[in-house]
């Protein structure tokens, strides 16, 4: 499977309709596909983005994850008619199941999943996707992608953890200014405020991703997986703290590393001087 690219069916389990994944060689490009609809974030999509991350993260021909839109949009956000007004009436249990489940995908599994993860922004890029797109280990935009806080506009707040995805993010008078006024911006002033890591010209988006993601898959996972639990959990703890933990975290890695990097790459860097780290990654025999 790993050679080829390969699409899941709706007869694959647990998804099809609302989500879309296609492999191809190492890559798992997952498409929230509600086109007509900006592809706005429905409980169908929330389940099978639970599914396909289940799936995704036991497959081993997976190595690194996008997460993207299907048609010319990320995701316009949370579709207020299905997501939220639908369920005003629900049983509070079955709310509350959703609203568990859409936090699950969106931002507690994904800013923790083991597979490198990468937000391929191709388009509009609005109010609840900020969470998922926060959420991703990477995020490439096309430039001429159009992000949005748009709430302010129709009389309420970035709820959810999208403020919070914001201000984690962009800095505080960014973070206040857009949320503030409700303005739209592009993938370049995206880029200026580090929400994505990168903007791109639209006809070059899925190429310069898919450059990235193999470039991650490049290194040993295991050390990537520790590495990125790594910094999100720094950022919160004070230096002595972050000190203690990191080592730890290392003596962690060293010791379950099934590839044995380190003694791998001292030795090629040392002893082979076969390699060296500041220009690429070490040879994975």
């Amino acid at each position: 499977m790993s050679d080829a690219s390969v699409e899941r069916t709706p007869s694959s389990p647990g998804w099809g309709e609302t989500v879309t994944m296609t492999m191809e060689d190492g890559i798992a490009w997952v498409s929230l596909n509600r086109p007509s609809k900006r592809n706005a974030i429905n409980p169908g999509i929330v389940w099978e983005m639970n599914a396909v991350m289940d799936a995704l993260e036991e497959d081993d021909d997976c190595k690194v994850m996008v997460v993207t839109g299907s048609g010319d949009s990320f995701s316009a956000g949370m579709d207020l008619k299905e997501y939220f007004r639908a369920y005003e009436t629900a049983k509070p249990v079955a709310r509350e199941r959703l609203f568990r489940a859409n936090a699950a995908w969106q931002w507690r599994r994904m800013m923790a999943y083991p597979k490198p993860t990468i937000a391929m922004v191709n388009g509009w890029c609005f109010g609840g996707a900020f969470q998922f797109l926060v959420a991703c280990d990477l995020a490439i935009a096309a430039e001429e992608a159009t992000f949005g806080l748009s709430e302010i506009n129709w009389g309420i707040i970035p709820a959810g953890v999208v403020t919070k995805a914001v201000v984690d993010t962009m800095s505080l008078r960014d973070a206040m200014y857009y949320v503030m006024t409700g303005e739209t911006f592009d993938g370049k002033k995206a880029s200026e405020m580090r929400l994505v890591n990168e903007a791109v010209p639209l006809d070059r988006l899925k190429d310069r991703t898919r450059d990235l993601a193999r470039v991650l898959m490049g290194k040993n996972p295991f050390v990537l997986r520790q590495a990125k639990t790594a910094v999100r959990q720094a950022r919160e703890l004070t230096w002595e703290q972050a000190a203690d933990y990191l080592m730890a975290k290392s003596d962690q890695s060293d010791h379950r590393d099934p590839e044995r990097g380190r003694k791998a790459g001292m030795s090629q860097f040392l002893d082979d001087k076969s390699y060296r780290p500041g220009l690429g990654a070490y040879r994975r025999d």
